[in-house]
């Protein structure tokens, strides 16, 4: 495999499990203050965009710092 294989299974990997781990950490939100109807369509539909956001936002940053670490050798090898 080369290496921007196995970034990408990284990438993948790191965003279904954040996407678990946001989904099971918004669970223990108080989501009914903020919408009339929690159990209705649009709000499980606002909830799941929520998680996928946050996920999101969460994953990139890793995946981001992660890119930004392995750029550190070749400052040392220059």
């Amino acid at each position: 495999m080369t290496g921007v294989a196995i970034q990408g299974i990284v990438n993948i990997i790191i965003m279904l499990v954040l996407i678990i781990v946001t989904w099971w950490a918004l669970q223990t939100f108080k989501f009914d203050l903020f919408v009339k109807d929690p159990k209705s369509p649009q709000a499980k539909t606002l909830f799941i965009l929520l998680t996928l956001a946050i996920s999101s936002l969460v994953g990139n940053f890793i995946i981001d710092y992660l890119e930004w670490a392995s750029w550190i050798k070749y400052l040392l090898f220059v």
